[in-house]
Formats: structure tokens, sequence, C-alpha cells
């Protein structure tokens, strides 16, 4: 009777073990980009509204932004140990890994990500300082300029605003390859002369170094773009959808005017196989507590249900998952 009580208790045992296991949350890594930017608190707090909100274990990291966020969600995502990367991408990045039009992806193109939600348009900045003589994309050349990290979204669309204009890295008295908060101290320091930056508005470090030049006693100031100029109309012309006219309004950093730009709508994306029953629960986690995200960060007041789907009949396909949540709210037929 003993063996039978054993074997019995063996067996339960192993049973609430197996069910132990079975509810264990999957492991989501959050991409963003770098500290001062609009992504990194973005990615930061949606971490945090997954894990209370969404039945899995969400954790944010640091990274060089939207195609390193591409890199991780395709090559790092690993069903077998329940892990998923999911993260932050410009557009226009992810349009070109998608295609395979950019280095890292022509012998592996992002074919196998999927679009969650799109969340809140990029304005493009480009930084520099009223005293620095520059006031168009042509004034860089025999400049130091910071295009942006490696392998991020800005890299990417300053890299396209210079073949616009006919620009190339070699015309620079110096190129740099920082991220948002090095750039901003960068041109505080003078060691550069402008940067490029694809963020939010307002970025917090942009905020913070309007007020370090008027300390020093010098002002903040960005390049204008042409809205009917061959620049601008040129990458509307080649990525119809995904790139739009923008505006810095001139109370976002107490600048003397308004300034003409360009917007990206960024994606928040996921890979292809991510179970639909993860993707759904992470999409009505997010919107069932979107107030808390709009609280943290302000340029995720664009992140709203109407928007969610703004990118549904672009090149890149959403996550069925996601689809069916918004089928269900009604925003979808």
């Amino acid at each position: 009777m003993k063996k039978i009580m054993c074997i019995v208790l063996v067996v339960f045992l192993a049973w609430v073990g197996v069910s132990v296991a079975a509810e264990k949350p999957p492991k989501i890594v959050v991409t963003t980009g770098g500290i001062g930017g609009v992504y990194y608190y973005y990615g930061t707090t949606v971490a945090e509204i997954l894990t209370k909100n969404a039945g899995v274990e969400a954790t944010a990291i640091q990274t060089a932004a939207s195609v390193d966020n591409l890199l991780l969600i395709q090559r790092r995502s690993d069903p077998a140990k329940d892990t998923y990367y999911l993260g932050l991408v410009l557009p226009d990045s992810a349009y070109l890994a998608y295609t395979g039009k950019i280095d890292r992806f022509k012998d592996q193109p992002a074919k196998d990500t999927r679009v969650l939600w799109t969340m809140y348009p990029n304005i493009l900045h480009v930084v520099t300082r009223q005293d620095s003589g520059i006031k168009t994309i042509a004034d860089m050349k025999g400049k130091r300029v910071s295009t942006g990290a490696p392998k991020s979204g800005t890299e990417v669309e300053a890299f396209l605003v210079f073949e616009g204009a006919d620009i190339k890295t070699s015309d620079l008295a110096k190129q740099e390859r920082l991220g948002a908060a090095e750039s901003a101290e960068a041109l505080a320091q003078g060691t550069i002369d402008a940067y490029f930056w694809s963020g939010g508005l307002p970025t917090g470090s942009i905020v913070e170094l309007a007020t370090t030049l008027s300390r020093k006693g010098s002002k903040i100031e960005f390049v204008d773009f042409d809205p009917q100029g061959e620049v601008v109309k040129g990458l509307l012309q080649k990525f119809p959808g995904v790139i739009e006219r923008g505006v810095i309004p001139q109370k976002v950093y107490n600048t003397e005017k308004d300034v003409h730009s360009l917007a990206f709508w960024n994606l928040f994306m996921a890979p292809e196989n991510l179970p639909e029953k993860y993707a759904y629960s992470i999409t009505k986690a997010l919107f069932e507590n979107v107030e808390q995200l709009h609280t943290a960060v302000k340029a995720s007041r664009d992140t709203t249900l109407t928007n969610a789907v703004k990118s549904v009949h672009g090149t890149i396909p959403y996550h069925p998952g996601s689809l069916r949540y918004y089928k269900e709210k009604g925003v979808l037929k």
C-alpha cells in the first residue's frame, strides 16, 4: 500500500511540476534605443505594462535602435526557449530590411517580422547652433556632423538625406556616429557642429540641450527642410506612405519659428513566430493601459487605437494576434 502511495505521490508531484512549467510566462525582450531618446523611455514603459498585464515576463534593453532592433527581432527570438524579441522601429528602416534593400539584410531580408501597432511619428531633427552657419543640408559640407548611432534608423535617414542632397560623408570635415544624448553633449561642448536625430516630440535630450546652450549664451537651431525642395520630394516619392512632411512647432523647443521637416510613423514590431495568443495579449494589455504610457512619455500621445492600424495596408504585414484585437475593438473590419 505504501509503495502504491509513493507512486501516486511521485506522479502527482511530476504533474504539478509540468503544470507549473506550462504556466511559466514567456520572456519578452523589448528592444529600444539610446538613453535620451524617446524609444528608450517608450520601450521601458511598455515592458512595465506588459509584465503587469499581458501574462508575460518583459524586460527592456538599450540598443542602437531601428536596424539593431530588427536584427534582434529576426535573429534572437527563440520559440524553443520561449523567448521573443519585440522592438521599436522606424518605418523606412523596416521597409528597407523587409525588402532586403539595406546591407545587413541583403542575404536575409526581414520577411519574418510583423507589425503589432503603429506608434507615433518620429520627426527628423537636424540640430545645430544658431551661430554654426548651417541653415541648409548643403551647408553641412566642411562641418563636423554626427549622423546617428551605428545601425540606427537615424543613421539610415541621415544617409538618405545626404543622398538626396548629393552629399557624401567624405564632404564633411568630420563624421561622428553618436546616439541622441552623446550627440547633444558633443554639440553643447562644441566638438561637433550639427547632428541628425529622428525622434518624437519633444525629445528629452534636445530639450536639455536647448537649456544648456541658453545658459552659455547660445541658442539651438534646426535645419529647415523646404517642403517643395528636391530632398523632400525625392524621399516622398521613394517611400510613399512611409515618409510624410512634418513640422517641429515653435513651442516644442522654444525656437523662433516652426521648422519644416520629415515625419516617419514608428512601428512596434515582433517576430512572425510569436504565438498568436501572446501577440493578442500584448496588444490588448498595451491599449487597455495606454494612459500609463501617455503619462510617462509625451510623444506617445499619438499611440491610439485609430493610429495603431495606420500601416495596415503597408508592405509589412501585421501579426494575426494584433489584428484579432483590432477587429474585436471595431477599428478594423
